[in-house]
């Protein structure tokens, strides 16, 4: 693991507006994420986990405070340069797979390669060896209906290494799978961890935060603890 940080959060707030009602998702939350770290964030539901998480992976941009994702402050960004970084550098791994059900596995962690603008043949070998990674390059070909949740998820794990990210980002990675393929997800994690990544990932089971090397806790939008693991 680096001392570089590879996010670095100060003071962020996020506030929405449900109807009249005005909703504070996060408080003021400072964090900071060293590159080749593994960790996890908890708390109960409505403490802010999503609403972190999304900021984070670009997807949204908080309220108040700053974002450094590799030093680039993404409130500075327009919106096609926070695609654009949201790309390059962020891959995400949702509960739900979010695998395009008419392509292919190949073609599923091909679609991050078009838009980075790699050649047909580039993008196919990148696949296959991505797939090879996640021990499923035999399941090459199969849709997403003729495989199991847990190949389904490293379906999504390999189009999210698909541009080497920066960042990891995964959201409840177990949620819907049985335990089983559960550890095998968390496994492939801690293995690709080893090999230099950088992971943040959302879970609300104890024993699936313990896998991994530091733990963030969350409550009423503030970090009420934030601890080593191992």
């Amino acid at each position: 693991m680096s001392d570089k940080p590879v996010v670095t959060i100060n003071n962020i707030t996020k506030t929405y507006m449900m109807g009249k009602v005005e909703v504070k998702a996060l408080q003021g939350i400072s964090l900071t994420v060293n590159r080749g770290e593994f960790l996890s964030i908890m708390g109960p539901s409505g403490c802010g986990k999503s609403t972190m998480m999304h900021i984070i992976g670009c997807l949204d941009r908080p309220t108040t405070g700053h974002v450094l994702l590799d030093d680039v402050d993404i409130d500075e960004l327009d919106d096609n340069s926070l695609a654009e970084i949201r790309n390059k550098k962020v891959g995400f791994v949702f509960q739900t797979f979010n695998l395009l059900p008419k392509l292919n596995a190949v073609e599923n962690v091909e679609l991050p390669l078009i838009y980075a603008g790699l050649k047909t043949e580039e993008r196919r070998s990148r696949a296959l060896e991505l797939l090879a990674m996640v021990d499923l390059k035999e399941r090459a070909f199969h849709r997403p209906a003729e495989m199991s949740g847990g190949q389904s998820q490293r379906v999504a794990i390999a189009r999210a290494l698909a541009n080497n990210p920066s960042i990891i980002m995964a959201d409840e990675p177990t949620g819907n799978l049985d335990s089983r393929s559960g550890a095998e997800i968390i496994h492939l994690f801690s293995e690709l961890n080893k090999k230099g990544i950088t992971l943040i990932m959302v879970t609300h089971d104890q024993d699936i935060a313990n896998s991994s090397k530091r733990i963030v806790r969350l409550k009423d939008g503030l970090v009420v603890a934030d601890e080593k693991v191992r």
